[in-house]
């Protein structure tokens, strides 16, 4: 599989965050979001097979994994690394950007889904029909700019009872929002969401691989 880094940081979002975590930047995504933060995994990556993979990660010896991208559904192989990982006694999170099916996502593996906003030209791309694979232990992640962004995704919670269904994120893109109005927002709305900024951006700023 084509594989852009393995590494392990401090988990920056969702729910697990201030873990520890070693991540597998699976390369290649079939979205161009305008507000992209890993243009490097785009396309490109390095072929590792499963075994080489699985090292890796019994070498960093952190027992929370995420697969992430670009797109890790983009390849076949994420489904085997993803049970094979859970089989040898591993957490694990799939980052996907939902465009894809989640139907053949292992059940024990916790998704955190993105639904695209409109600003980031990819909401037209979504797949909807994978909240029906969403359980309450999965994630589904808003990243928003602006008052648009706000009312499509809390249109979109409401809609499809994503309350009822799933952990919801709101996450506020720093360089076009500040993290103070989308908190506001929130408190005015009295929506039960968390409000999720990128620690490991503030942990470590300015550096854009191995976090």
């Amino acid at each position: 599989m084509k594989i852009s880094e393995i590494f392990t940081s401090i988990q920056g979002e969702s729910s697990f965050s201030g873990l520890p975590c070693t991540f597998i930047r699976m390369a290649g995504c079939n979205l161009r979001c305008s507000y992209c933060d890993t243009l490097y995994a785009l396309e490109g990556g390095e072929d590792l097979d499963l075994d080489q993979v699985m090292g890796k990660v019994k070498a960093a010896g952190i027992l929370l994994t995420e697969l992430t991208g670009g797109e890790p559904l983009l390849q076949e192989e994420s489904l085997t690394l993803s049970t094979l990982l859970l089989q040898e006694g591993y957490s694990v999170l799939l980052e996907t950007n939902g465009s894809l099916p989640l139907d053949a996502v292992d059940r024990r593996v916790v998704k955190i889904m993105d639904l695209k906003c409109p600003s980031s030209g990819m909401s037209d791309q979504m797949e909807f029909s994978n909240i029906d694979y969403l359980t309450k232990r999965d994630e589904v992640k808003f990243v928003i700019s602006d008052r648009t962004d706000f009312d499509w995704a809390r249109e979109v919670i409401s809609s499809y009872g994503l309350l009822e269904k799933c952990k919801i994120l709101i996450s506020p893109h720093l360089s076009k929002l500040e993290a103070r109005t989308a908190a506001s927002w929130i408190i005015e709305e009295k929506l039960p969401v968390r409000l999720q900024l990128q620690l490991h951006k503030i942990i470590w700023p300015g550096r854009e691989r191995g976090v």
